[in-house]
């Protein structure tokens, strides 16, 4: 049986006519840059959040990097950001001259640990960047205390958790801080059929900003008031989210409902010794990823059970098994290893099984038979 990562296939299949439709629209008025179509997505994205303004982009990377700029990072200025996440969370920091600078991860979300947060704030701190990790929102009421307390802005990171909703309040990830980035790449839970992105926030200027900073500066043809760049979100790619995005909430219930299959047969298979996520009380956790940890497996273990898994035709996946700060793109930072105790533990445990809306019952036991046979075998 082949149990892939996810199926694009399946999800496309049932929806093929619509997006089709929506894309021969588009060629019809041969419109294909910004324009009606990505306006009305964006306006669909912004209220789907409960946000004022949404800002079309290239891609999720340049969401944040767009972001940081609007708020105003520049060389000389530190933004903390957690050190387990995807290299785009901290990669924009160094690109604007600015300093990443690594904080540890809570050991049950993975997601950003505030107890450290505060205590890697120094006078040249301007902002943080919170990462919502594998669809599960951060702790973001001691985040947002501290982010006041000390004058700080705050950029999400939502590329994983578009949809995600944070408990005590209920509200959806990317309404908390200044500015809030989003990625559609094609395996996102809200993908694309290419790459984009998107930003959301309350702040008026920055939307008037950003609408400027993403193509090259300018809000008149040809008159260049900022130093910008060319991040536009495509018409074909807003036509096909906008189709998509009247499915997502459907399509995360089915995700919540394969999370629970999941934890179901891995604790009557495997109890004691396996780590299942964890969820945060009320909160919506959106299931980009479904990440657990075995008793016993890390490093070069866990390492060969993935290898099992996937020469069974089974897509797992380890996200992410080198740090940011440990990877040698950030060696000017001479960061030694046993900095961020937490991440550099998870980081050799964790490992992903695939999930998706069509996702069967069926395949979800292939998937923990298989991983009680490697046991046995690595």
């Amino acid at each position: 049986m082949k149990v892939p990562p996810l199926n694009l296939q399946k999800q496309y299949a049932k929806i093929k006519k619509e997006i089709r439709d929506r894309m021969n629209e588009v060629c019809d008025v041969q419109a294909f840059v910004l324009g009606k179509t990505v306006a009305d997505f964006e306006n669909h994205f912004a209220a789907y959040c409960g946000t004022p303004y949404a800002i079309g982009c290239a891609n999720g990377t340049d969401a944040i990097l767009l972001s940081l700029k609007v708020i105003g990072i520049a060389a000389g200025d530190e933004v903390l950001v957690p050190a387990f996440t995807f290299i785009a969370s901290a990669e924009p920091i160094a690109r604007l001259g600015a300093t990443p600078v690594f904080v540890d991860v809570d050991q049950q979300t993975y997601n950003i640990d505030a107890a450290d947060l505060e205590k890697k704030i120094t006078k040249k701190t301007k902002a943080i960047i919170v990462v919502h990790l594998y669809g599960q929102t951060a702790d973001m009421d001691p985040i947002m205390k501290i982010a006041r307390k000390h004058k700080l802005k705050v950029i999400e990171d939502a590329c994983q958790a578009v949809g995600s909703i944070y408990g005590p309040q209920g509200k959806k990830a990317g309404t908390f801080g200044d500015c809030a980035a989003f990625s559609f790449f094609p395996t996102k839970n809200l993908g694309g059929f290419g790459d984009g992105g998107i930003i959301v926030t309350k702040n008026k200027k920055y939307d008037e900003k950003l609408r400027m900073l993403r193509q090259h500066g300018s809000n008149k043809r040809y008159y260049n008031d900022l130093l910008g760049m060319n991040s536009r979100l495509d018409a074909l790619q807003a036509a096909v989210l906008d189709v998509k995005l009247k499915y997502l909430d459907a399509w995360q219930d089915e995700r919540v409902k394969r999370a629970s299959v999941y934890s179901g047969l891995l604790l009557q298979e495997m109890k004691g010794d396996i780590t299942l996520p964890y969820i945060e009380k009320k909160n919506l956790h959106t299931y980009h990823q479904y990440m657990i940890q075995i008793r016993g497996v890390q490093g070069a273990k866990r390492d060969r059970l993935v290898a099992f898994l996937q020469k069974n035709s089974i897509g797992s996946m380890i996200y992410y098994p080198v740090p940011c700060h440990q990877q040698k793109c950030f060696s000017y930072l001479k960061k030694k290893k046993g900095l961020l105790p937490v991440t550099e533990k998870v980081a050799k445990r964790v490992f992903s099984l695939p999930i998706y809306p069509e996702l069967t019952t069926q395949e979800q036991k292939y998937v923990v038979k298989t991983i009680k046979k490697g046991l046995k075998n690595i």
